[in-house]
């Protein structure tokens, strides 16, 4: 091999074109979808075991993502490696799963030595090749033509666009059995408890609020300086005006503050009550965290009072607290 050259503007015409026929490759296979698909999407619907996705070499690592993408999108799947199959792996595939194969000529040795023991073992087959004539793609019980027209590569021989074309088709069938099943944002949260999304979708207000001691609450007929002290000590930027009952009347926040500050009154003997805010935004505990960002910033807020059914207080939170949970 001959010593790199430097980069050049060639690198990106070269790399241009390589897009182009990828991109062109992908476009090509939505015109040609056809009742096959349909067929492909059936015979998983139906599936009462798991889908197995298999291939050799590139085709292998495509097999692994169409797989990881069903997983986590509601299609229970995983990747055999077709030479370990050979060799004992085939133990873990049943008369109830759906394999899908992958090779582009079809003619893949590893694959087409399991073909005939998952076939007699009654599980379905589905093909994905570039070959509609290939041997996998004559005994597969669906096939699925994912030919393109040419490889990116300049020399025709690395897999390029036919292994983008082949991960865009499990896409695109990972998506349309998703719509199939009404697997939604929840579902994939719960796939992924991790991820931000799963924050914002799983954690409820109960999670992070807080509760007890931690409340900050004073009673209607307190003096303005016991809710000032109120706000100091438990640290939330605000205090709820509750009844007997713990019932909610009023807020009382730092916003609120300044503003009395403004009017000079004397806070040991003004009443909170009569400068508190009347009717605030309360959110209930068993809300999604992410619903009390959304009014936060909706309403201007930094801060809410948790309430139940009765209006009684059982949490507070603040921004912070969003912050620290992650959910924003």
């Amino acid at each position: 091999m001959n010593k790199p050259a430097p980069a050049t503007p060639h690198a990106l015409d070269l790399a241009r074109e390589v897009l182009n026929i990828e991109a062109a490759a992908v476009q090509a296979l939505s015109t040609r979808l056809d009742e096959n698909f349909l067929h492909a999407l059936d015979v998983i619907l139906r599936c009462e075991g798991r889908v197995i996705v298999s291939g050799m070499g590139k085709s292998g690592h495509i097999a692994r993502k169409i797989a990881a993408t069903m997983s986590s999108t509601g299609t229970p799947a995983y990747y055999v490696h077709p030479g370990e199959a050979s060799h004992g792996d085939l133990g873990m595939i049943t008369s109830q799963d759906v394999i899908i194969a992958l090779s582009y000529s079809g003619e893949s040795d590893e694959l087409m030595t399991i073909v005939p023991i998952i076939k007699r073992q009654g599980a379905k087959l589905i093909s994905m090749t570039g070959n509609p004539s290939s041997s996998l793609a004559r005994v597969a019980d669906v096939h699925l033509n994912a030919a393109v027209d040419k490889e990116a590569c300049p020399m025709g021989l690395a897999p390029t666009a036919s292994t983008t074309a082949a991960l865009a088709l499990g896409d695109a069938l990972a998506v349309a059995l998703l719509d199939a099943k009404g697997f939604g944002a929840e579902d994939f949260a719960r796939s992924h408890p991790g991820g931000s999304l799963g924050r914002r979708l799983l954690t409820h207000v109960r999670d992070i609020m807080r509760s007890g001691n931690r409340m900050p609450m004073v009673p209607e007929d307190a003096m303005l300086s016991d809710a000032i002290l109120e706000i100091s000590k438990k640290g939330v930027g605000m205090t709820a005006i509750v009844d007997s009952e713990q019932r909610v009347h009023g807020i009382y926040t730092d916003g609120d503050l300044r503003r009395t500050l403004a009017k000079k009154l004397d806070f040991n003997a003004t009443t909170v009550r009569s400068v508190m805010s009347a009717n605030p935004r309360c959110i209930n505990p068993d809300a999604l965290a992410v619903e009390a960002v959304q009014m936060m910033e909706q309403y201007n807020i930094s801060q809410m009072l948790v309430v139940d059914g009765q209006n009684k207080l059982v949490g507070a939170l603040n921004m912070h607290d969003l912050l620290h949970a992650k959910v924003i």
